[in-house]
């Protein structure tokens, strides 16, 4: 429910395999999490707050919900998906299993989804972020999805996320990654150089560049913007002086062709 109404056309019978552990009789949240994100979706986990949940609802996101029917000592898993509320009776709408429209009273829900740890999770088609979204968490579940979905729609979710939070460099970073990945130099260049202007001492941003600059024949840039990287040194040292390298290769290697 919570990816179609994502725009991604999936049926529960497609999604047996993938979530269905029959050890536990049932799905892990890590798999609810990485089924989304394999089908295109952006997973990204809820604070657990029922006003996250309550704000999601508003702005029209369904909200997939864990909860134990059971007892603390004999629990039954169940998903949910909450759909809507009313506070002057404070009730919450759930969609759960079968049950189109189950209406509960909150305190009900709370005392349920408690016994989870207040997990909750959406699930957003490419471009859309959650209205609680928290900085660092929303890029590090888009991060997630980068390793394994569409680089074009990977980055209109990270574009998103810079109107949002604008010199967030992971997000700069992403773009510019994903622009490389779908071979659009141009904007590579752009995202990278922004993120080395706001973030000068960022090994990957001048790292980056370096080779989307090489991959353009503009040697004397690339190496400016190499070296640099080095010079910074930190944990991507290697990295960056690998890359210095092959370019002066490169650069060797054009120099000691014989001239026409």
């Amino acid at each position: 429910m919570s990816l179609n109404d994502a725009g991604i056309s999936v049926t529960p019978e497609m999604l047996k395999p993938e979530l269905y552990l029959p050890d536990r009789q049932g799905s892990l949240q890590v798999e609810m999490l990485a089924a989304a994100r394999r089908h295109g979706a952006t997973a990204y986990q809820l604070a657990p707050e029922l006003s996250a949940v309550l704000r999601e609802i508003t702005a029209g996101t369904p909200v997939v919900v864990l909860q134990n029917l059971g007892l603390s000592w004999y629990p039954v898993w169940h998903y949910a998906v909450a759909v809507g509320y009313d506070l002057d009776n404070a009730e919450i709408f759930l969609r759960s299993g079968p049950e189109q429209r189950q209406i509960l009273p909150m305190n009900t829900f709370e005392h349920t989804w408690a016994r989870s740890g207040y997990w909750a999770m959406v699930a957003l088609p490419p471009g859309k972020i959650p209205v609680t979204a928290d900085e660092n968490t929303f890029i590090a579940a888009v991060s997630a999805l980068e390793k394994i979905g569409d680089p074009e729609s990977v980055q209109r979710t990270y574009l998103a996320a810079l109107d949002r939070w604008p010199t967030n460099l992971s997000a700069q970073i992403g773009v510019g990654n994903t622009a490389y990945r779908l071979h659009d130099l141009g904007r590579a260049e752009s995202a990278f150089r922004q993120a080395a202007k706001d973030h000068p001492d960022s090994v990957a941003a001048f790292n980056n560049l370096a080779q989307t600059l090489a991959d353009q024949t503009r040697y004397k840039e690339a190496l400016e913007a190499a070296h640099h990287a080095v010079s910074l040194g930190g944990s991507l040292s290697q990295v960056a002086q690998e890359t210095l390298i092959e370019i002066e290769r490169k650069v060797k290697e054009i120099r000691s062709q014989p001239a026409h």
